[in-house]
């Protein structure tokens, strides 16, 4: 909408969207160059590993990632961690960040997300073959609720946990929210379905066994299988999605489907890049995330969407606030300017209005 003028209450809520021909004439209106849009929706983070960033040096592959992250842990303190994550939660704030949807392994973030202007939907993930219950996360659930978090466990992904256990990890609940589960992130996923690959010989040489491997065909079979299709599931990466798993996912979960997509981490870690096209022409749900900074030099998700320079600008501008708040469930409130939503306003700027593409300068400030 051109020349657009947003009415707002006290609280934010929208009262009025109209379209005026001379909005910087108009009495008591604030003007804006650049797009207002709705506030942003990062739809998978790892807040708690913020604390990582830098540690972890680029193109090594999963499994060396994978090792690095347990090398790494164990050297910062508490009180670092606690910090790294409020720097950051702070700076989605600025920037305009509305909601996430944020992995925890533990408890580090829960204080500061009781106080934070971000609603946080969080993930507590159930990782480990030598787990068979929910057990591990008993605690955690306990002191999110405590902490009045909206939380709900969810399977890590379809390589890292045998059946009792991720069946378990689907089934605990709350149901009416949705599970988050990295998805073929690399081809090593599908090749333990064969098993062969660095993820067999990792699993090998610790002597891990699988439950899973001689049942299904593939992590796309495996999710078909176990999870019901009235669930809402979020996928997170598919860099190495085939289309006929693609069709296979959408034919079982229809609308309670949606691919999320972290190309700065994938180029991170594997150099990989996520099937944006092939997941476009198929008209699928496509939302963005940042992952964690573990992997990724920032938690910008315009920085993501510059990934994508030959989408169109309002699809790109979508999949970062609408398609998000659907996918974590908030869009009665969040991802668009309608009248009766509290979305939050941000402004956008850096971009070639003439071709309506982002530039490499390109940022977004809140307004409200």
């Amino acid at each position: 909408m051109r020349g657009g003028v947003i009415t707002v209450s006290a609280d934010g809520t929208i009262l009025d969207l109209h379209a005026e021909e001379q909005v910087d004439s108009l009495a008591g209106v604030e003007f804006y160059s650049g797009i207002l849009i709705p506030g942003l929706v990062n739809a998978h983070s790892h807040l708690e590993l913020s604390y990582l960033k830098g540690t972890i040096k680029p193109g090594g592959g999963f499994v060396e990632f994978a090792a690095g992250m347990s090398t790494q842990r164990g050297r910062f303190t508490s009180k670092e961690r606690i910090a790294a994550a409020a720097y950051q939660d702070a700076r989605l704030w600025a920037e305009g960040v509305e909601a996430v949807g944020d992995v925890c392994n533990g408890s580090t973030t829960f204080e500061l997300k009781t106080r934070s202007h971000i609603r946080y939907l969080n993930f507590l993930e159930l990782f480990g073959l030598g787990c068979s219950s929910t057990a591990p996360l008993q605690s955690v659930a306990m002191q999110a609720t405590t902490a009045g978090l909206t939380t709900v466990i969810t399977p890590h992904a379809t390589y890292s946990l045998n059946r009792d256990a991720f069946s378990a990890s689907i089934a605990a609940g709350p149901t009416a929210l949705p599970l988050s589960i990295h998805f073929m992130e690399t081809p090593d996923e599908a090749e333990l379905f064969h098993d062969r690959g660095a993820l067999r010989q990792w699993y090998d040489q610790r002597g891990l066994t699988t439950d899973f491997t001689d049942r299904y065909a593939s992590p796309a079979a495996r999710i078909v299988a176990e999870i019901p299709a009235s669930r809402k599931v979020m996928l997170i990466h598919n860099t190495c999605v085939t289309e006929a798993e693609v069709d296979l996912l959408q034919a079982h979960f229809g609308e309670n489907l949606t691919w999320v997509l972290c190309p700065r981490s994938n180029r991170h870690i594997t150099g990989l890049t996520p099937p944006e096209t092939l997941l476009r022409r198929k008209g699928v749900r496509i939302a963005l995330g940042t992952d964690s900074l573990a992997s990724n030099s920032d938690l910008s998700l315009i920085e993501e969407l510059k990934c994508f320079p030959n989408t169109p600008l309002e699809e790109l501008l979508r999949s970062a606030t609408l398609t998000g708040a659907e996918a974590l469930g908030l869009e009665d409130t969040l991802g668009s300017f309608e009248e009766g939503k509290r979305p939050g306003i941000v402004r956008l700027t850096g971009v070639d209005l003439q071709h309506r593409r982002l530039t490499p300068e390109a940022t977004t400030r809140r307004i409200l």
